[in-house]
């Protein structure tokens, strides 16, 4: 029997990607296929004599962020087609290309920095660049927008906890929410390793437990979860919640506990 290795090394032995973590995003998006079988498991051992094909565009959004709202939008069947987008903590703006190129009318793209927001997306009609503006002193009252039927949100040093509750004055009644669970800006300090790396299955589902928790007592229906394709900042597990806000405070399902413990164990297995 053949020597085997997982096929995330492979790709970056064998020079189609320069590292492990890039090599985890290509094989997540679907467009790596060894004998011409599609693989979508990094983790998976393949014999060293099969042939390996990647196909199609790594990156087809201007930041691999871009890549995390798409995993949503297959896993979770959204539909964006003319949808007002709010997205927060929009950075280099990789939720706002993906919402775009999934037929959103309109994104405000909103980041406490400036300066980050790729250019095509500066030029873009469809963008409304709002820099400079820290999301949780925003108020309904000097908001001047149309009402938003989804947000999106990946936000870095800050817990869903300051976002979510804001947010909800946005919304429309149905509108939805695909909010990034980072576990390292969600943990208690003493939870959070070395590097700001949280590696703990327990931790992570302690943490979705929480703010899924914290979601339904706001109003916020819990519709899926799923596990980011590619890892945060230093190599972190992240995870993406999808939430409609129906202003209905009220607990979840065993369904969704379950579904919480199994996506922590997919993730763990992935990564």
């Amino acid at each position: 029997m053949g020597k085997k290795e997982r096929l995330d090394v492979r790709l970056v032995q064998e020079g189609f990607s320069a590292s492990r973590e890039k090599a985890r995003a290509v094989i997540m998006a679907g467009l790596v296929y060894v004998d011409h079988e599609r693989m979508d498991k990094p983790g998976m051992k393949v014999d060293l004599d099969r042939p390996i094909t990647v196909k199609g565009q790594v990156h087809p959004y201007v930041s691999r962020g871009g890549l995390k709202l798409e995993k949503a939008i297959k896993t979770f069947s959204l539909d964006f087609t003319d949808k007002v987008v709010m997205d927060i903590g929009a950075s280099t703006g990789g939720f706002t290309d993906c919402s775009l190129q999934n037929g959103a009318r309109l994104v405000y793209a909103i980041d406490v920095g400036y300066g980050q927001l790729d250019w095509s997306l500066r030029q873009n009609e469809k963008v409304v660049v709002m820099e400079r503006t820290n999301f949780r002193y925003l108020t309904p009252q000097e908001w001047e927008g149309e009402a938003i039927d989804f947000a999106t949100i990946d936000v870095s040093f800050i817990s869903l906890r300051i976002i979510l509750p804001v947010l909800k004055d946005f919304l429309k009644i149905g509108g939805g929410v695909v909010a990034l669970i980072k576990p390292q800006f969600e943990a208690g300090r003493e939870q959070v390793g070395k590097h700001g790396v949280v590696r703990d299955p327990a931790v992570h589902l302690q943490v979705i437990e929480n703010i899924a928790a914290f979601s339904a007592t706001l109003g916020y229906t819990i519709k899926g979860l799923s596990f980011s394709p590619i890892t945060g900042g230093e190599g972190n597990i992240e995870f993406l919640l999808y939430l409609e806000w129906e202003n209905k405070p009220e607990g979840y399902p065993e369904s969704i506990s379950e579904l919480m413990k199994k996506t922590v164990q997919e993730a763990h297995n992935v990564f």
